[in-house]
């Protein structure tokens, strides 16, 4: 059986809006009013956020909170690399999408000899650089923060001398190299990138299953051939944005997008992933409950949840 760790990671420096450092709690509520008893199997661990940064205001204009983001990372870095030399298994539940890349490091620094893929269930495809970003919020920024990518070829900002050494310090958390090669990356319903994201997917050949994809062929040989894509790859990290959710049903996250998946589409979807032995890390991000009602967006979240780790549990 897996050795299962649930990791807490109330950051919410990098989103557009604020809230998403409630979701946590809002998950616990929501398996209250469903009466499960998740929350009381594990034990969990509190990453420190630097979520005090929001009073301070922001420098950087093309990475909003670029300094605070480089602290979460590093704790996020540390407490997953620990934990995986520990062959322990992290269900990490995050605020926003930024510390995501905390967790890649982490994973890397543990196994740097194995090779690491991703599978990324977002509406968004998260590949921005502090030169291409349109709105300078880092939560779209993780897998080029991993990837060790500048997207220089697509530049839209000049960022100043501060930003840019503090993102080469980010992009050099764990070792300077790339944690991730891009073309290990999967993405499900990515469906809301802008042209400098698209030239990178173009470019390294990354597979973006759609929704109509996922309807067309199946769950299974979706998450089939998501694997298949990895199949050099040695571990495998999946992480689950909310807002890959429908915004009919997506209301409480901050980027809610059409043409996604149903709640019953995405719990077969991850429950059938996490069944793979290479998957090492699942992870659950952007639930916002103050863009929500009656904590919708969190029960429905939950049902993921725990759905996901009650899989992970049976199957090993």
């Amino acid at each position: 059986m897996r050795d299962i760790k649930l990791v807490e990671v109330r950051s919410e420096l990098a989103a557009g809006t604020r809230g998403a450092s409630m979701g946590i709690d809002a998950l616990k509520i929501a398996s209250l009013d469903k009466k499960s008893d998740f929350f009381t199997q594990f034990d969990p661990i509190n990453v420190q956020d630097a979520n005090s940064f929001l009073w301070k205001g922001n420098n950087f204009p093309h990475a909003k909170y670029i300094d605070g983001v480089y602290q979460v990372l590093k704790n996020v870095y540390t407490t997953i690399e620990s934990l995986r030399m520990e062959k322990k298994f992290p269900i990490v539940l995050a605020g926003d999408h930024s510390t995501a890349a905390g967790t890649i490091m982490g994973i890397k620094a543990a196994d740097p000899d194995k090779r690491l893929g991703v599978i990324w269930i977002d509406a968004h495809a998260d590949l921005h650089t502090p030169y291409t970003t349109p709105s300078g919020n880092m939560h779209g920024m993780p897998l080029a923060m991993v990837s060790q990518l500048d997207n220089i070829d697509c530049q839209v900002n000049e960022p100043t001398e501060d930003t840019i050494a503090i993102w080469k310090k980010i992009k050099t958390i764990g070792g300077d190299f790339p944690k991730i090669l891009p073309g290990d990356i999967v993405f499900i319903t990515v469906r809301d990138t802008e042209d400098p994201e698209d030239h990178l997917i173009k470019n390294y050949g990354i597979k973006n299953f759609s929704t109509q994809e996922v309807r067309t062929k199946g769950i299974d040989q979706i998450a089939s051939e998501a694997l298949e894509t990895l199949k050099d790859c040695d571990q495998i990290y999946i992480s689950f944005d909310v807002d890959s959710l429908d915004s009919s049903i997506s209301v409480g996250t901050g980027t809610p997008v059409p043409d996604g998946l149903t709640v019953q589409e995405a719990i077969e979807l991850n429950v059938k992933l996490i069944q793979d032995k290479r998957v090492c890390c699942w992870e659950i991000v952007e639930v916002n409950p103050t863009l929500d009602s009656e904590n919708l967006m969190a029960e429905n979240a939950f049902e993921v949840l725990e759905a996901t780790v009650k899989s992970l549990v049976d199957n090993f």
